[in-house]
């Protein structure tokens, strides 16, 4: 969570995660702008580079060797990710409109999205053809493509549409690969047949006749057979038919042609070509609103036509990010001027290229070397990022913003910089509270008697006969940027008491602290945040009833909790449930304190952070339910004192021992990696103390997975016992809910007569 005694004035957002934007995110981190907060939002975590696409498509590559992490590079820049799908714009009051979560308000906006094949308007292709891009979405068609291959008996033919460099690269690294993988089985590489399709009489019909002549060469010795003039315009299920009539079954239909813009681009009134790419002028604006900018493949340069290739996009990085610094300075932009020639390195699939610039072409082995060399140096870039001192890049974010702003503004920038009074809880304006909390629509529950519906000093709420009243307090600060998922995240680490207990969620009071800025920046946040929180809370059916929002140096959010159980304690699970023969049972992975600990010192990757986040945000609701349906009397969350403290929590009230198997702990991924470098929660020393509850800790202090017993959860599973007989069905009922990680983790002992009431097994 980045942290700055700046208050935010502007909002730059970021909308796609291509090669524009990674060029902006890593320029913004080497040197922060005042006053500027900069967000991403983008469906995937790690995005793919095009130049080096088709050489993991051969294999020469791994994943992490071709995709940049963005949450990485987000973590390095202090910019927040939002992982969500873009769907819109709402231009007049100028957010983003996400698939799914709140709208998310700018200042500025810049556009990267790359292109998206036109499928649809070949009938038949939609359904039947595989499209290469977004190639941010390649990677999973392309491992299920291969699995097919290779499963698929005898001959497998493969089409390839488009001729341009793209799809001439697709088709020798697939034939490379795929002909490598059988031969590895034993099958003979000859059962593949691979077809190119391409509406010129050419391919690469935008290179020289030198280039065009290698590659026609090259897939002539290949086997790779060529359909020139052959445009595709038909697709009856796996049967290609051309414009001239002719007519080719395929078991794999590849699509690289007929690209254009996203469907919903069309919707924002921006002014868009033939093709639905986006015109923007020499700025990078869009010709409509100056408000929203636009690079990559995505634009069209209207001053100057440009190919859709990579080296425009990259190129585009850093006149973008000099606009947009600009833009929120009130200063005159600079125009991108971009080269009129370029070098393409195009590969064959074989560790050779052909290098293609103008009229110049050359080949060779050592081509394919400098083009990895290339390929490598730009790729550490967003990986090897420089050692800062904190204090420099703090200094950064905290000097004084050149920013254009109104006079209203000013004054608002002038009271937030200054020192607060504090009184009054350093209370949020009411205005600014209202507004946020306007649009939020809290489930609303009869025993509610006063609430946010007609608010007053405080809540009524009415206890039901034969309920008593369950109450519990969470509160913490933010870990991670996003102050939606911030704000499911606490709301459902706090509703986690009441679910352990057998409870049901009846009101919420929420206590908020967030930093001072903007009036509009301030609603913002609180808007984001609560409707996060207020999805989790409605969702288990517990109404927000009220609460206190204050200023502080950093977001913060917390609850306290009302649930109800029956009064004669029927289904309650407690601590001291626990009884000799039960299975233990975890319902989550755990890891988050060592991820989270990791992840400012850039250490994590982001799909470790994002698979943490989903189990965070995994309600325990349905599974305390099921716990119980299977017999289960003692169950507790896993929170900050991690799983050993909660563990002998319970065994104590219980009077029994514990087995726990380390081999059986499910695990968050990268958390083994992160502890074994050493890196713990701030928590983790205060919970080691609990070593002395091991009965034979000297055995297993070696074992990577001790550390990970003393890590600190947020938002963990539940950690209950079951009566041995049903642990089996029991996990496997819990699966099916979907808490996919559950296991169980060891068994209860009767009481010994050792002081130490854990002995580890692994």
């Amino acid at each position: 969570m980045q942290t700055s005694d700046q208050p935010i004035l502007r909002d730059i957002v970021l909308v796609g995660g291509g090669h524009s934007h990674v060029g902006v995110l890593r320029m913004f981190g080497m040197k922060p702008w005042p006053g500027v907060r900069l967000t991403l939002i983008c469906t995937d975590i790690h995005t793919p580079y095009s130049g080096m696409l088709p050489g993991y498509i051969a294999g020469h590559y791994s994943y992490d060797d071709v995709h940049i992490d963005l949450g990485r590079l987000c973590a390095f820049a202090g910019a927040r990710l939002f992982k969500d799908e873009v769907v819109g714009i709402d231009r007049a009051n100028q957010k983003v409109i996400c698939k799914n979560r709140p709208p998310v308000a700018y200042d500025a906006l810049s556009i990267n999205i790359g292109s998206t094949p036109q499928v649809q308007l070949v009938p038949g292709a939609l359904e039947n053809a595989v499209p290469v891009k977004p190639i941010a979405r390649f990677n999973q068609r392309w491992v299920s493509l291969l699995e097919r291959v290779k499963t698929h008996a005898g001959k497998t033919t493969i089409a390839v549409v488009g001729g341009g460099a793209g799809g001439v690269e697709l088709a020798l690294a697939m034939q490379f690969r795929l002909r490598n993988e059988l031969s590895a089985m034993g099958r003979n590489p000859d059962e593949l047949e691979f077809h190119l399709f391409t509406a010129d009489a050419d391919v690469l019909p935008t290179h020289n006749t030198g280039v065009r002549a290698r590659f026609e060469k090259v897939l002539a010795e290949r086997g790779v057979v060529l359909h020139r003039d052959a445009e595709v315009v038909q697709l009856n299920g796996h049967t290609l038919q051309t414009k001239q009539g002719e007519h080719l079954h395929a078991d794999e239909i590849m699509w690289v042609t007929q690209a254009g813009g996203a469907a919903w681009l069309a919707n924002t009134d921006l002014e868009l070509d033939s093709r639905g790419f986006i015109n923007v002028g020499p700025t990078l604006q869009t010709s409509r609103d100056p408000k929203i900018f636009a690079a990559g493949d995505i634009a069209n340069l209207t001053s100057t036509p440009l190919e859709k290739a990579g080296v425009f996009a990259v190129r585009m990085g850093k006149p973008l990010t000099k606009n947009l610094h600009l833009f929120v300075q009130g200063a005159e932009l600079l125009e991108y001027r971009p080269q009129k020639t370029w070098l393409a390195l195009i590969s064959t699939g074989d560790k050779y290229a052909v290098a293609s610039k103008g009229s110049l072409g050359f080949a060779g082995s050592w081509v394919w070397q400098w083009k990895d060399w290339i390929d490598r140096r730009f790729m550490a870039k967003f990986s090897e990022f420089p050692d800062m001192d904190p204090n420099t890049k703090s200094a950064a974010g905290n000097s004084t913003p050149n920013l254009a702003l109104t006079q209203e503004e000013s004054l608002q920038a002038i009271s937030a910089i200054a020192m607060r009074c504090g009184g009054c809880g350093a209370k949020v304006g009411s205005t600014v509270l209202s507004r946020a909390l306007g649009n939020l629509e809290p489930v609303d529950r009869e025993d509610v008697l006063v609430g946010l519906h007609a608010p007053d000093d405080a809540a009524i709420v009415k206890v039901p006969p034969g309920k008593a009243m369950v109450h519990t307090v969470d509160f913490f600060r933010a870990f991670v940027d996003d102050p939606y998922i911030f704000g499911k995240v606490a709301a459902n680490h706090a509703l986690g008491d009441v679910f352990a207990m057998g409870g049901e969620a009846q009101s919420a009071t929420a206590v908020v602290t967030v930093p001072p800025g903007l009036e509009s920046k301030v609603e913002e946040l609180l808007f984001q945040m609560m409707s996060g929180a207020v999805e989790v809370l409605n969702d288990a059916g517990c109404a927000l009833v009220g609460g206190h929002t204050g200023e502080g140096r950093e977001l913060a959010l917390g609850f306290a909790i009302n649930g109800l159980v029956d009064e004669n304690m029927d289904g309650v699970m407690i601590k001291g449930g626990m009884r000799p023969g039960d299975a233990i049972v975890l319902t989550k992975p755990i890891g988050t304190g060592t991820l989270f600990a990791a992840l400012p010192q850039l250490k994590t990757k982001g799909r470790w952070i994002d698979a943490a986040l989903e189990s965070m945000v995994k309600s325990n609701r349905i599974g305390a339910q099921c716990l119980r349906e299977y017999g289960s009397k003692a169950c507790t969350d896993l929170t900050g004192f991690g799983l050993l403290g909660h563990l002998v929590e319970m065994t104590r009230p219980s009077e029994v021992d514990a087995e726990l198997d380390l081999s059986a702990l499910p695990l968050l991924d990268g958390a083994l990696e992160m502890v074994s470098a050493g890196i713990v929660s701030s928590l983790q020393p205060a919970n080691v103390r609990l070593r002395r509850a091991i009965r034979n800790q000297a055995e297993y202090v070696n074992d990577p997975r001790y550390p990970l017993i003393f890590d600190p959860q947020t938002a963990g599973g539940l950690l209950a016992t079951v009566p041995g007989d049903k642990a089996d069905a029991c996990v496997a009922a819990l699966k099916k809910l979907g808490y996919e990680h559950t296991a169980i983790i060891g068994r209860i002992l009767p009481q010994g007569e050792a002081i130490e009431p854990i002995v580890l097994k692994g």
